[in-house]
């Protein structure tokens, strides 16, 4: 996402006193809440979906590649578009983009919800993931433009505050609704749900949102590249979700050895044709630092998203959770997160990245809690409280690794480089997710024909080992985070 602010302006500003100053917008705090309650449209539906895969497996007769394709097409959609996205909220404007990606949201949410197979489902989340892209870079950069000093720092706090409960807000709702089946829609209803939100937040958008875009920026978009990064990241992911169905053949190895090729290949091509703009700056790859905290980001992501998928699919389909009571055990999660984060802006700037390293580490040891308890769960079933010190354990891990990660890592950058680097990390934590899905997921349903508990005891350690490289990467960070400020994650 960009982050270019030095000639960024308000058009709702207006000179004070004759001298220039300008006038805060009056109505920036409204705003900042349509925004926020946009962005919550994304922040819940990465989440509120897996709550309810069991149940659309069964109502579509999905198969498990279709379960995965479900969470991954909308990473992928995200991953593809989120950096063009934020280029091009700066030439033609963010409010234009940011509706246009609101009602695209609202479209491909009722098309998810009257998909009537897999496929069109897929096909219709993979879309919403493009929406989604499309609104959230044009909120953090308005927050920059409509904001200053101190009160910028507020609206960052509440915008991260919003996100860190957002998981346990999606998870539930996404229980409660499903077996609420309200009209007879069951899972249907969490794509329905977006719609009266979306109607709002266009009409009191239009109205209080201002316009802004970069006047300074220039140069040409790199569209052609960035249809290149969308297909090396689908190339990659999809023999990954496909291959186990289909016996592993050569064409999908092919696949994926094209997808890593075209994505090196863009970040070569792009300086030699002297892009302005580029989706993969190459001077940020010469960083080590900056490298390691690529990975860490994309291993971060790809562990939670895969473990959990894979979790709620064996907490229903393998012990008979509700969908209500998988969502209400997931809390313990959340709960884990939302308790410990005041201590970690203390501990950080006493211990630096060792704070960053305990996260993956106590991430690992909550996850391996979770695997050995499932285990036990197939001798004796004990119910819902021996998972929910692990389940805790590992949200207490998330908050102390991914509250203080990019910032650790921007501040290994040039200022310059900022944006485009914010943005690289917002589009690995997204592709990450999705490869996640692809690689616990098929370990999981690999071995589901022998029990869910033996599919799930098999799956836990990719996400657990994910988390170890993570923390033997955060070696290679600084000492202490300096220099950039990080806006919250996408």
């Amino acid at each position: 996402m960009s982050s270019r602010t030095s000639h960024t302006t308000n058009t709702t500003n207006v000179a004070a006193d004759g001298g220039g100053a300008p006038v805060p917008y009056p109505k920036r705090w409204a705003a900042a809440f349509v925004m926020i309650l946009a962005a919550l449209l994304d922040m819940i539906d990465g989440s509120i979906v897996n709550t309810a895969l069991p149940s659309i497996g069964e109502g579509l007769k999905a198969t498990p590649a279709d379960l995965q394709w479900t969470v991954s097409a909308y990473m992928l959609g995200f991953a593809a578009t989120l950096i063009i996205a934020g280029h091009l909220g700066d030439r033609y404007g963010r409010k234009k983009l940011f509706l246009i990606g609101v009602t695209a949201f609202a479209l491909t949410s009722l098309a998810s919800a009257l998909a009537t197979s897999a496929g069109v489902l897929v096909a219709s989340r993979g879309f919403q993931g493009v929406a989604a892209a499309v609104i959230m870079p044009q909120i953090l950069a308005s927050f920059r433009t409509m904001f200053d000093g101190e009160e910028r720092g507020k609206a960052f706090a509440l915008y991260g505050a919003i996100a860190g409960v957002s998981t346990a807000v999606g998870v539930l709702l996404g229980g409660v609704l499903t077996d609420w089946d309200l009209f007879g829609w069951g899972w249907r209803t969490i794509f329905v749900i977006n719609l009266p939100l979306a109607v709002l937040v266009l009409v009191l958008g239009a109205r209080w949102i201002p316009a802004s875009k970069d006047h300074a920026f220039s140069g040409r978009i790199d569209v052609l590249g960035n249809l290149v990064l969308a297909a090396g990241l689908v190339a990659i992911v999809l023999p990954l979700v496909q291959g186990r169905s289909n016996g592993w053949p050569l064409w999908g190895w092919i696949c994926l050895a094209a997808g890593v090729a075209a994505i090196v290949a863009l970040t070569v091509s792009e300086k030699r044709r002297g892009i302005e703009h580029p989706l993969l700056p190459t001077g940020l790859f010469h960083k080590p630092a900056f490298s390691a905290g690529l990975l860490v980001q994309l291993l971060f992501y790809g562990g939670m998203s895969g473990f959990f998928l894979v979790f709620t699919v064996w907490l229903q389909s393998g012990q008979g959770y509700t969908p209500t009571g998988a969502g209400l055990l997931m809390v313990a999660f959340s709960a884990g997160s939302i308790l410990s984060a005041p201590a970690v802006d203390p501990l950080v700037a006493k211990f630096g990245r060792g704070v960053l390293i305990l996260g993956a580490l106590v991430m690992a040891g909550g996850l391996f809690w979770v695997r050995h308890e499932a285990q036990d769960a197939a001798q004796v079933h004990t119910g819902a409280w021996p998972l929910v010190p692990g389940l805790f354990l590992a949200g207490v891990g998330l908050i102390f690794l991914i509250i203080p990660l990019v910032n650790t890592i921007l501040s290994t950058v040039p200022g310059e480089l900022a944006g485009g680097a914010s943005g690289i990390l917002s589009t690995a934590q997204q592709f990450g997710g999705a490869l996640g899905v692809a690689v616990v997921g098929n370990a999981f349903f690999s071995h589901a024909d022998k029990g869910l508990t033996d599919a799930i005891v098999h799956a836990g350690p990719w996400a657990i080992g994910a988390y170890l490289l993570c923390a033997a990467l955060c070696l290679v960070l600084p000492r202490r985070a300096v220099g950039n400020q990080a806006e919250p994650a996408l």
